[in-house]
């Protein structure tokens, strides 16, 4: 049981999280963790759990980006070496593709599988969450979903993302930035919007975030202006969905009494207390 304590320490002390909230391993880091010496035989697994991703029919760069680092050599020389941010998922399918000879693989294993499943979550599960647990939930997925749009936005031209998530909000908005939204809302300055919907508005701002990133890559969008037009139009149809199905329309939803970071602080608070 010490070992499993010790080696589970050791894959949460690795792990990284990005700007958007979004958990991260790098695979130089994770090699060491699971006892390989040589880059190239530990990248032999790494191909192998991204065989895995893609049989399982999901997209591999959403869970293996590769990332180039720039390393220090001896009398002053650089040399630019691969590495891969590799999710829990990839992790977990890493440690599916490992030696099974050595007991830090099989710990793995066990490790990734368990807290993946924590990830996710049964529809009976989420119906039984209170508001606020919804409202942390659908948060959790939408800054994984601005991650990946974001990458997949990039690839289309993407430069000023400011203006690109704005095209996507006006749309579902009806002509509301982010700015917009937050003044009608009386958050303080830089204050974030998503941090301050219901689980209802999180979930219409969800389907505008997968469906505008699934159309990027579908139309195979390549300019910066094709993507906003493209963003704004997802973000228009979802709000037109809303009114057809008799939903109400995402500015005149209730903006929750607390954010969810003052939810979280007074959680911590609590914890501490007891």
């Amino acid at each position: 049981m010490k070992e499993i304590d010790k080696s589970n320490k050791s894959f949460e002390d690795i792990k990284h999280i990005d700007e958007n909230g979004v958990e991260f391993w790098y695979a130089r880091e994770l090699m060491t963790i699971l006892e390989y010496n040589k880059w190239e035989n530990f990248e032999k697994v790494i191909n192998k759990a991204k065989d895995a991703c893609e049989n399982s029919g999901i997209t591999v760069f959403e869970h293996f980006p590769d990332v180039r680092k720039t390393i220090q050599m001896p009398k002053g020389a650089e040399k630019t070496i691969l590495d891969y941010k590799l999710t829990r998922y990839a992790c977990y399918l890493i440690a599916q593709n490992g030696d099974s000879r050595k007991k830090v693989i099989a710990l793995a294993q066990t490790y990734f599988a368990v807290q993946t499943r924590k990830q996710e979550i049964t529809e009976k599960e989420y119906s039984m969450l209170t508001e606020d647990e919804k409202r942390f939930y659908q948060r959790n997925l939408t800054k994984k979903g601005n991650y990946s749009l974001n990458q997949t936005a990039k690839k289309a031209g993407v430069k000023n993302f400011d203006k690109f998530h704005n095209a996507g909000y006006k749309g579902l908005y009806n002509g509301e930035t982010a700015d917009d939204i937050a003044k009608r809302k009386g958050l303080r300055y830089r204050e974030d919007i998503l941090d301050n919907m219901g689980s209802e508005e999180l979930a219409a701002n969800l389907f505008r975030i997968t469906q505008t990133e699934s159309k990027l890559k579908k139309d195979n969008i390549q300019t910066e202006k094709d993507a906003n037009k493209t963003h704004y139009n997802v973000g228009a149809k979802v709000r037109k969905t809303i009114k057809e199905l008799g939903g109400t329309m995402p500015e005149d939803l209730p903006t929750p009494k607390k954010s969810l970071k003052q939810l979280e602080k007074e959680n911590k608070n609590e914890l501490r207390k007891k």
